[in-house]
């Protein structure tokens, strides 16, 4: 027998043997009972078979789809709002200026018979806020609720309080607000001395008053543009240092709102933008936050006396560098102010500092002139507790004194509760 002989013996066996009893065992079954699975009757009929799924594994593979779709949504973005946007808070103020004036100021005549009385204007304003504390404390700025007769806070879901001011700072633009209440959501408090430029920044708040259509936080989202942006001392005698920059879009009313990184902590305070125009603040995508590490700083003295004490010594008498003093030295200039006298048992003695010192530079700030040194304690922020770093010039080589400001023993503290 040839081999084309078996292939074909082969071939007939394997019919007769399985595949027609197979076939017409289906077609027997789906004359008995009926065959309900498509599959089966598409081999009985002799059509293409197509791959399907009963109900039940329609609906497993669709919640399946679902589950992957929602997942894939969900990124550390989202899990750092739903965190955080329970806490934040939008802040309605009523502010009170009491002016003078009389309905003849105007008149040359009659405004010498009637003088001017004293009327109070009522202002109405917005910011924003975040609790950090499950009792009802409150984190914003000072000059959201600056000179408030009254103020409204508003939680997620939109309930609303009427809060109480616990302790303000007019240099940080820091105020602590407090709410009646317990077991509120509140944000955690991050490490600003971390964040690291080009990660995300998730700014949330009240912006144009939003809060109070939607009852929850208006987020937006950007990155870090910049840390350790110091602006010093402004017109308005605040001090704006270490500020944290970022492009998430801060707009009127986001004042006081919380910044956050993406494991839903908090780095920092929205405090101000560069808008570009005197006119208008609109967002250009430059936004500054006041750092989280520079709030908890005074945040034990705004909670405990309302307000933050800096009235610190140091024990230093200072007088310019003259010529033949920068002379006798071996001084290549003028610059620095020299040591004259240092109290004693002072901050500056028990550090080390010797009369005949030139302090050169104050915390990596150089002191050009006599003038230089009060401009740069006053912009610096200082407070007791402190440390003060002097680069001074000695028997001609340079050194770095830490001085460890204290209040002066004499100094009578005054205890706001």
């Amino acid at each position: 027998m040839n081999r084309g002989k078996i292939s074909s013996f082969a071939i007939f066996i394997l019919l007769t043997g399985f595949i027609l009893p197979m076939h017409f065992s289906f077609a027997a079954q789906s004359k008995d009972v009926g065959v309900k699975d498509k599959w089966h009757k598409n081999l009985i009929d002799g059509r293409p078979i197509a791959l399907t799924m009963n109900p039940v594994s329609k609906t497993r593979y669709a919640r399946g789809v679902q589950r992957e779709i929602n997942e894939s949504r969900e990124n550390a973005i989202t899990r750092a709002v739903k965190k955080v946007s329970p806490a934040v808070v939008g802040i309605n103020v009523t502010q009170g200026y009491f002016t003078r004036q009389s309905p003849f100021s105007d008149d040359p005549f009659f405004r010498h018979f009637w003088r001017d009385s004293p009327s109070l204007k009522k202002v109405k304003s917005l910011g924003s806020g975040f609790l950090f504390s499950k009792r009802g404390y409150i984190l914003t700025n000072q000059h959201v609720v600056q000179d408030a007769i009254e103020i409204i806070v508003t939680v997620e879901g939109g309930r609303q309080y009427v809060a109480k001011k616990i302790g303000e700072d007019y240099t940080t633009d820091i105020a602590v607000l407090k709410i009646e209440g317990n077991n509120f959501p509140h944000a955690e408090l991050g490490n600003s001395d971390d964040v690291i430029i080009g990660e995300w920044a998730i700014a949330l708040g009240n912006p144009f008053g939003l809060f109070d259509i939607s009852s929850k936080a208006t987020v937006t989202v950007g990155v870090i543009s910049g840390t350790d942006q110091d602006f010093g001392k402004q017109n308005n005698n605040r001090i704006y240092e270490d500020m944290i920059q970022t492009d998430a879009a801060i707009n009127s009313g986001n004042s006081g709102g919380p910044l956050v990184n993406c494991n839903g902590k908090v780095i920092g305070i929205n405090a101000w933008i560069i808008s570009g125009s005197e006119t208008m603040s609109a967002n250009i995508g430059l936004g500054f936050a006041i750092p989280i590490n520079r709030i908890k700083r005074i945040l034990d003295d705004l909670l405990n006396y309302g307000h933050v004490d800096r009235s610190f010594w140091t024990g230093i008498h200072y007088d310019r560098v003259t010529t033949a003093i920068a002379r006798y030295l071996g001084l290549r200039s003028v610059h620095g102010v020299i040591v004259s006298d240092i109290d004693k048992g002072s901050p500056a003695a028990k550090a080390g500092l010797k009369i005949s010192d030139v302090i050169i530079a104050i915390d990596e700030n150089r002191v050009n002139q006599f003038q230089d040194v009060e401009s740069i304690i006053n912009s610096l922020d200082f407070k007791p507790g402190d440390v003060m770093n002097l680069r001074v010039f000695r028997d001609r080589g340079i050194y770095t004194i830490r001085i460890i400001l204290e209040v002066h023993p004499s100094t009578q503290l005054k205890v706001f509760k």
